[in-house]
């Protein structure tokens, strides 16, 4: 037979609510967040195709190297022949901007040259490639 005594066991009691919360929060956050995706605001019911051509967009980057020698998509080309394939390549650019990697040993004069030529043939964006310090 157990004896009473006027001492009580002190009972531990873990209160879980704000767990509850917290966890009921973050589930919330991330039912929320992950269901934004870009829709167009306009619903469009596209015309179906059984072949079409892909062209695939590259970046127009342009080489220049301590000999002044231009390579545009892995090719040499010759000053001459820049005008055109910069005004092709334009053609099928999104952002028309070409990014110029030129050796630092190259003249200022010639990379400004190969620029006022690209400006003349629908680059409208110029971007200078360095390396970082």
């Amino acid at each position: 037979m157990k004896l009473l005594t006027g001492k009580k066991k002190p009972q531990l009691l873990l209160n879980i609510t704000p767990v509850i919360d917290v966890l009921f929060i973050l589930i919330i956050f991330f039912a929320v967040s992950s269901t934004f995706l870009e829709q167009p605001g306009i619903k469009l019911a596209l015309p179906e195709a059984k072949k079409t051509d892909l062209e695939k967009i590259e970046k127009a980057v342009l080489f220049i190297d301590r000999d002044q020698k231009l390579f545009f998509r892995n090719k040499e080309i010759s000053l001459e022949n820049l005008a055109p394939i910069l005004k092709d390549a334009m053609k099928k650019s999104i952002d028309h901007s070409l990014i110029i990697n030129a050796d630092k040993n190259v003249h200022h004069g010639f990379v400004v040259k190969v620029m006022d030529i690209a400006r003349q043939n629908g680059v409208h964006k110029l971007v200078i490639a360095v390396e970082q310090e």
